[in-house]
């Protein structure tokens, strides 16, 4: 395609300018709304992290539709119709501004909500959002269109749209979020897209000016060119964007169920998932991308060493750092050939479709596949193997050689399946199959310049690995539902006579959710964070003679421990989200509480928020708030207008009890400044054991009531430590339009 290119420096520069401020914003406002909308769909759906994958998925899904449009345009129409045609879209697009859900959007309790999710988002972003979408692929096609010298490789200006969406992405939690509430957000959004839109029309305007008197015969050419790209490298660049798209929401899953369910940690991988095209689009993917290949196998040895073989009690920031490196390099690798591979501008939309296409299919394999298919996030290892297929040298061709790398992890798999399923006791040889699973690790190293025998020996040895694990932690049953993994495991404890004892413990994530006794003398005994000498046990205790009668609502079910405390008199109601907790805590198999205890108890499946909204006014005398998803308490249980819904459904002089353990937030400041806000009488225990009392823990709860005499008794009580709550002066109170992660971090 030829180019006019008498254009002076100034004018070059300022081309540049608009053609890149454009795809900087466009990518900015996308990056901004992806976490303002999840954010405002967290409080109808529990807060659980599928939220966020299945609002990925729909981003995916419009941004693939936004590039097909994209694609068809530029290859089927005039720069002039193209323009014409995109402004009748940009002008529809303003009939969903500002920003706001449908009316009356309330979510599916008896089934899985992803697909009301999917619907819902196509309703309320759904056109702002494909527009916004269309705007890498035009932008940068429109450009190579225009005459500027650099033209002919336009793809250095997906660099300034991936800066773009890491400056949003990092700029949302730690500025935009702490500074700006979400009413704010979605107005200011809104103006973004104006300025965007007319930034659009500048683009057009330039293409308008511009237009050679080629182009019709230059876009038919391009039509029968399209034909010439093979399909092996078609499905080359499928491959080489897929696996990093499902890698990047499989290791997002991973950190916020097996490693610590730390708020905002699944910024990071996307943090360097972007950063990964910022390097690859730039002009120093020449030098960086061999030095990558060669670095990765280097890394990835401590990293099978010590994340899948021999997850050493290191802390969870180091473990984090293990599997960040080896995703960065994975992503690199992959997104580096896929830089190396890009093709001329002609195909330049084709291109980006497919590598879209890809995206998306990779987070609906995530989402919609690997949930059913697996009962743990295994979609992570899966493709840390298939990226390292995708590893530059990778040749099919039939042959002895091709035939050995794939025989020898085979039989090395078949051999341990067989040692697994027959030796008797085989933890004590644990420490031996360690040892020989790091040295095969070492070995593996030889084979990197192979890429079928490397991944392959990599899957053998990470498959083996898991599999030693699943045995060594005595898991009777795990499955995986939206709300995340559960396990029941069995272990063991020596009694107060010094005698073994097992007993059962519930997991979600890496989280211990409840544990019970098995012996029939003990399996009536709340345990863990509901112990009798806990604040729990104490609340009970100290309310003794007057709660015969109470009307008791329980929100958060775990194995179902609190309810060993309800009395004959008393109506418990249960509240839970994922209806699989229910069938696990009501299978007696595996935990008793309920069927031994909760003779009276109603059970309610569906988001704690709007469950309570459905009963009556002044319902309750106690109501305990006790709702998880892993070891983080969702942040819309924590609200000003949700302790006023909680104080609205008890009785004048009922209590509140909120379980605030945590590893890494400091939950009782929110409580405090809400409370002080609301005018509530509060008490806060942070429970320490006196004694070595079997899965008796460490827990940290707050009480609240209307009056504070209400709550004399525990203040005054001799039984546990209960404390006024500290006063902060540093926060604002948190509501439904403010929430701040960052300012409660440990």
């Amino acid at each position: 395609m030829s180019h006019h290119s008498e254009a002076t420096p100034d004018r070059n520069l300022s081309l540049i300018f608009l053609f890149a401020a454009t795809l900087f914003t466009s990518a900015s406002l996308m990056f901004v709304l992806q976490p303002l909308f999840g954010k405002i769909l967290l409080p109808l759906l529990g807060g659980s992290p599928a939220v966020w994958n299945t609002c990925m998925v729909f981003y995916q899904s419009i941004l693939f539709l936004g590039y097909l449009y994209a694609h068809y345009l530029s290859t089927r129409h005039s720069q002039h119709r193209q323009i014409q045609i995109h402004t009748a879209l940009i002008l529809i697009s303003f009939l969903a501004l500002p920003l706001a859900l449908p009316e009356n959007t309330v979510p599916p309790t008896d089934s899985n909500p992803t697909f009301w999710l999917l619907w819902t988002l196509f309703l309320a972003i759904g056109l702002p959002f494909f527009v916004v979408s269309t705007t890498a692929p035009l932008i940068q096609k429109w450009f190579a269109d225009v005459g500027h010298h650099t033209s002919h490789d336009p793809y250095y200006l997906y660099a300034a749209s991936n800066t773009g969406s890491l400056i949003a992405l990092l700029s949302y939690p730690f500025l935009l979020e702490p500074n700006i509430g979400l009413a704010n957000q979605k107005s200011y959004w809104s103006v973004g897209y104006l300025l965007l839109c007319l930034l659009i029309a500048g683009c057009a305007f330039v293409l308008w000016k511009s237009r050679q008197a080629t182009e019709q015969q230059e876009n038919i050419d391009d039509i029968t060119d399209n034909n010439n790209l093979s399909l092996a490298t078609k499905l080359h660049w499928l491959a080489l964007a897929f696996v990093p798209s499902s890698l990047l929401l499989g290791l997002t899953n991973f950190i916020s169920t097996d490693i610590a369910s730390v708020p905002l940690l699944w910024i990071i991988p996307l943090t360097l998932y972007l950063l990964s095209f910022v390097i690859v689009f730039s002009k120093w993917n020449d030098k960086i991308h061999p030095l990558m290949v060669k670095l990765q196998p280097i890394f990835l040895l401590p990293f099978i060493a010590y994340a899948f073989i021999n997850p050493a009690d290191l802390p969870y920031w180091s473990y984090l750092i293990l599997h960040l490196i080896a995703f960065f390099f994975a992503v690199m690798v992959c997104h580096g050939e896929l830089a190396k591979l890009r093709p001329h501008t002609r195909h330049l939309t084709t291109f980006y479709l497919i590598m879209s296409f890809a995206g998306m299919l990779g987070g609906m394999f995530n989402t919609f596949v690997a949930p059913f298919v697996f009962n743990a996030v295994y979609e992570y290892p899966i493709m840390i193997i298939a990226a390292l297929l995708l590893r530059p040298g990778l040749k099919l061709s039939l042959n002895a050689g091709l035939l050995l790398q794939i025989i020898a992890p085979a039989l090395l798999v078949i051999a341990g399946i067989i040692v697994y399923a027959t030796v008797d006791d085989l933890l004590q040889y644990f420490d031996a199959i360690v040892i020989s699973l790091i040295g095969l690790t070492l070995l593996t190293y030889l084979l990197r310049a192979r890429p079928v025998g490397f991944a392959l020996m990599t899957g053998a040895i990470i498959f083996l690995a898991l599999g030693l694990h699943d045995l060594s932690s005595h898991t009777l049953y795990q499955e995986r539902t939206f709300f995340g993994v559960l396990a029941v495991r069995e272990a063991v404890l020596t009694d107060e006579q010094g005698k073994p004892e097992s007993y059962h413990e519930l997991f979600h994530g890496t989280t211990k959710h409840g544990a019970q006794r098995l012996a029939a003398n003990l399996s009536q005994i709340p345990l863990t964070y509901y112990s009798r000498p806990g604040p729990m046990g104490q609340l009970f205790k100290e309310y003794d003679n007057n709660d015969q009668t109470w009307n008791i609502g329980v929100v958060g079910l775990g194995a179902g421990a609190l309810a060993c405390y309800a009395k004959d008199q008393q109506n418990w109601t249960l509240y839970e989200i994922d209806p699989l907790v229910v069938d696990i805590a009501s299978n007696p198999a595996y935990f008793s509480y309920l069927s031994q205890c909760a003779h009276n108890a109603a059970m309610r499946v569906g988001d704690a928020r709007l469950s309570l909204e459905k009963e009556p006014d002044q319902h309750f005398d106690l109501l305990v708030m006790d709702a998880f998803s892993s070891d983080s308490v969702p942040t819309h249980l924590l609200t000003k207008e949700a302790l006023e819904l909680y104080f609205k459904k008890l009785k004048p002089g009922g209590i509140l009890a909120f379980h605030m353990t945590n590893r890494h937030l400091s939950l009782k400041k929110v409580l405090s400044i809400n409370a002080e806000a609301l005018h509530l009488a509060s008490l806060i225990q942070e429970f320490k054991p006196q004694q070595e009392i079997p899965l008796v823990v460490a827990t940290d709860w707050v009480v609240m009531a209307k009056q504070a005499e209400t709550l004399e008794p525990l203040r005054l009580s001799r039984l546990g430590n209960w404390q006024k709550m500290p006063l902060y002066f540093d926060m604002k109170p948190w509501t439904d339009d403010f929430t701040n992660i960052v300012s409660i971090w440990k």
